[in-house]
């Protein structure tokens, strides 16, 4: 089984992200499932604007998108900005968005019998507000979203420390990390099991 972490903090590599610290907590703990995890860093990348799965000449999301259809668990993170998803996170949703037309032999879209989660952090209270609409997002394209299949942290409101500068909240984030873990891949191996059809006409 494969996952796919699409980090999409504002940071590009090699800068230290929050986001990435958080979400290598899920990683590890589906790792210990036997689960071959891969990460990308969107920032990193040239993704242009747009809802097909293909933009044209130097278009890097071609890349993602395949990476997405080789992946059965998918894990979104993102920082909160202004209570939001980051601008990264929804270029990403924007181009998945080609996802919703695509089907596989079977007639199914592409996302079907596929699972989804998403890790959250910033200094600002707004993390169920991210998760909703990320998590909204992907389940309008076909994902599964397994109860409890989130994890965030924040230090409450206004301007704090980052996620890798306090050790507080840590415990009670990374618990729920593992748990979002173990929910994602019970459900996919379940899907695997006993797969959705495509959907009647």
């Amino acid at each position: 089984m494969k996952a796919l972490v699409i980090n999409c903090t504002l940071k590009a590599s090699p800068e230290p992200s929050n986001t990435h610290a958080l979400a290598h907590v899920v990683a590890d703990q589906l790792t210990s499932y036997g689960v071959e995890v891969r990460f990308v860093r969107a920032v990193d990348l040239a993704i242009k604007p747009g809802v097909s799965s293909d933009e044209g000449e130097g278009d890097q999301w071609p890349q993602v998108h395949r990476a997405l259809l080789e992946s059965q668990i998918l894990v979104m993170a993102s920082p909160t900005w202004l209570g939001r998803p980051s601008s990264v996170a929804q270029r990403v949703l924007e181009r998945m968005d080609a996802m919703l037309s695509e089907t596989d032999d079977e007639g199914r879209p592409v996302a079907y019998n596929r699972v989804a989660g998403v890790v959250v952090t910033g200094n600002e209270d707004g993390a169920h507000h991210v998760i909703s609409e990320i998590a909204g997002a992907l389940g309008d394209i076909g994902y599964t979203v397994p109860g409890q299949a989130w994890t965030y942290w924040h230090l409450g409101p206004g301007a704090g420390p980052d996620y890798l500068d306090d050790e507080r909240g840590h415990d009670w984030s990374d618990t729920t990390g593992r748990a979002m873990a173990a929910n994602l891949y019970g459900v996919a191996t379940a899907l695997q099991r006993s797969p959705l059809g495509a959907p009647p006409s």
